[in-house]
């Protein structure tokens, strides 16, 4: 995370935790010529709507105005993670077995980067994914050090 994530992070935890949301995740990123500070909340069912969101932006923002933390311009942005989902802590990942899953790895496993698939297990070490090639069903084993990125997948072939 970055220094500016890290502080946002301080100061929405306490909003979040007392609205009895969960924080998914922060995104601080220019496009174009502007910054947008992108802040993911959701309820632990997964069921957030649009007035929690903007309560949190509302009291997000007054804190963000009182610490400063941010120098230059940018623009906030309060909403619920979609249907694709990132995991990124241990509970994601535990919630989401079962689940269809989209993970993307920093190296080749069995000369693939990419597995799509249901989280069948996610323990201390390692994801077990189950992925279709064609007609047949495989399990694959992917260390979590190699994780680079993970999220919940729609499963357009069900």
């Amino acid at each position: 995370m970055s220094k500016i994530t890290e502080e946002v992070e301080k100061l929405v935890n306490p909003i979040v935790n007392d609205l009895e949301l969960e924080l998914v995740d922060i995104e601080f990123v220019k496009e174009g010529r502007d910054w947008f500070l992108r802040v993911y909340v959701d309820t632990p069912e997964g069921n957030i709507d649009i007035e929690q969101c903007a309560l949190v932006s509302e009291r997000l923002s007054e804190e963000l105005d009182r610490t400063d933390p941010i120098s230059q311009n940018y623009f906030l942005e309060v909403s619920s993670p979609g249907a694709e989902r990132p995991l990124k802590k241990e509970e994601d990942f535990q919630k989401a077995i079962g689940q269809y899953v989209f993970i993307k790895t920093y190296e080749p496993i069995n000369g693939m980067k990419e597995f799509e698939g249901y989280l069948l297990s996610y323990g201390p070490d390692a994801a077990e994914v189950e992925i279709r090639i064609k007609t047949r069903k495989l399990q694959v084993v992917i260390d979590k050090e190699k994780i680079a990125f993970a999220r919940l997948a729609i499963n357009f072939s069900a």
